[in-house]
């Protein structure tokens, strides 16, 4: 763990950019390289970006943090699904 640490700290934005991270991931995790021709993306992507806009206007947030913020707590709602684990303040 301390590695991809390390590696996260170092990878300048300007590489980071340059990554297919769709592609990457889709190696581990097939479902990212069909699910564009499988779901109505643009239904759920008008729903993100209205939450996106949300987080800037309420919090002050810049695009990036923004969808920074959104993808925690995605990510959180995911793993706490079913369990009495962590939870956001409110």
């Amino acid at each position: 763990m301390s590695n991809l640490q390390s590696l996260l700290r170092t990878t300048t934005e300007e590489t980071a950019e340059k990554v297919d991270w769709t592609s990457a991931w889709a190696e581990k995790y097939p479902v990212l390289a069909r699910y564009q021709d499988e779901v109505d993306v643009e239904k759920y992507a008008a729903e993100l970006r209205e939450l996106l806009s949300s987080l800037r206007e309420t919090y002050g947030y810049s695009e990036r943090d923004a969808m920074l913020v959104l993808k925690d707590i995605l990510a959180h709602e995911y793993l706490d699904k079913g369990k009495n684990g962590r939870r956001h303040k409110k």
